[in-house]
């Protein structure tokens, strides 16, 4: 850290082209950075006083604390960026603003990341040291109720206005300090917005509408920040107003645009190891509230058997989103999950063959973020239930196009023009591999090994 004639500290910019020499006063050319002594003199006058650090009070203490005259538009400018330091997130709190920016990784004081939807992009912001991003950690991880220290190296926690907070300390974090901050976006999409972002595809956006007005079961997948959450929470948008939607979730992150929607979220241990709240637990919960919609907002353990089950008993279009790199990767992930919860292979597909329809599948290009097929699911020879393609974005209709045609038709729903002419056999809804667990074959390159 260097400084100027004033004595006041000097320091590189938020980003290029942000340099201001103006509204901090001498020597303040960063409207980014802090002088860090200014910050702690203002911490222990608000600490000392009692007073909750609010625009008024932050101002109040910056006239006491600055040591020279201030302008207002300084003290506006100054009393913010203190504020963000004290209760918001500091100099991560522009990125958070950003309303293109999805997730931000902080690796170290030198060494920040985004992204916005176009995969990972550093960002010319640091942090004056290692202890610096530690001491914001731990003031996140406090603002959630959660511990983060030395016996506690790590939290995975939701801030208060929604935001995903992760952050793992040294030594388990080998390079210093770890954050990951996964943006919360209060405002829900529409399936208009996700058309002209390019995520649906024009002519997909009525087959979505048609699987969601039929009450088909179905998952959305993708990889990692491929954008299930933000497609599943436009999906739900469409329920009619009439339905009641009960949301089951590790941490909160669905808000669909629906008048009745119920959230459950589930609750880690404590530091003692009790209190702890799965999943698992609140859909057993989630059944005795009258859902019209059952939704597990991702599917990572055993509470995917208890899902199933309710598929199986009644409660018709529940959703879910499951980590899954290709859609033929789906009956192996929750193969997987089944086996969390004692579930055999052979009695997971029992179960998923009557229970789910269709998978959604996303995926992340340099683009952004894209719908790249839509499956239903079928029974295979094997007597498992694989994924069959109805649309692809490379190659349009597939060969279970005619099946969800079918499935919607029967369920008092037009089939989209999208779907017009597909191929497959106009199976009843009696012989619907999805509704009976009848057999259909499975191409070559489909089937299962």
């Amino acid at each position: 850290m260097g400084g100027d004639s004033s004595g006041q500290p000097v320091r590189g910019p938020l980003d290029p082209g942000q340099c201001d020499p103006g509204p901090l006063g001498v020597g303040y050319r960063d409207p980014g950075q802090l002088d860090p002594a200014l910050l702690d003199r203002v911490r222990r006058r608000l600490g000392a006083s009692g007073a909750r650090p609010t625009p008024a009070a932050v101002a109040t203490a910056v006239r006491a604390e600055h040591g020279a005259p201030v302008g207002d538009r300084a003290l506006l400018s100054l009393s913010a960026r203190l504020r963000s330091e004290l209760v918001g997130a500091g100099p991560l709190e522009p990125l958070l603003a950003d309303a293109e920016v999805t997730d931000i990784l902080v690796n170290g004081p030198d060494d920040v990341w985004v992204d916005r939807g176009r995969g990972l992009e550093p960002v010319a912001l640091s942090f004056p040291d290692d202890a610096s991003v530690r001491r914001l950690a731990q003031r996140l991880a406090a603002a959630c109720g959660r511990r983060l220290d030395d016996g506690r190296p790590w939290v995975d926690a939701r801030l208060p206005d929604g935001t995903r907070l992760h952050a793992v300390l040294p030594p388990i974090a080998g390079r210093g300090v770890c954050l990951s901050l996964r943006a919360f976006r209060s405002v829900a999409f529409t399936l208009a917005d996700l058309v002209d972002r390019g995520t649906v595809p024009a002519p997909l956006a009525e087959l979505l509408r048609a699987i969601v007005a039929a009450r088909l079961a179905y998952l959305v997948t993708g990889g990692t920040g491929s954008g299930k959450t933000t497609l599943l929470g436009t999906l739900l948008g469409l329920v009619p107003p009439g339905e009641r939607i009960v949301l089951v979730e590790d941490a909160a992150e669905l808000r669909p645009d629906h008048p009745h929607v119920v959230p459950l979220e589930g609750r880690p241990p404590n530091a003692e190891g009790a209190g702890e709240i799965t999943l698992r637990d609140l859909v057993r919960q989630a059944l005795r509230m009258r859902p019209d919609r059952l939704v597990i907002g991702e599917c990572r353990g055993p509470e995917v058997v208890d899902l199933l089950a309710a598929l199986n008993t009644g409660h018709e279009g529940g959703a879910g989103t499951l980590h899954a790199n290709a859609p033929r990767d789906v009956p192996a992930r929750l193969e997987a999950l089944a086996a969390l919860g004692a579930v055999a292979p052979e009695g997971l597909h029992a179960q998923l063959g009557p229970a789910l329809h269709c998978v959604v599948h996303l995926v992340r290009t340099e683009a952004g973020r894209r719908v790249d097929e839509v499956c239903v699911l079928a029974r295979g020879r094997s007597g498992r239930v694989e994924p069959r393609t109805a649309w692809s974005r490379r190659d349009g209709l597939g060969p279970a196009a005619g099946v969800l045609a079918t499935l919607l038709r029967d369920r008092g729903v037009d089939p989209p023009p999208v779907l017009a002419g597909g191929p497959g056999s106009p199976v009843s809804a009696a012989e619907c591999p999805a509704r009976r667990g009848a057999v259909i074959p499975l191409p070559a390159d489909r089937a299962p090994r």
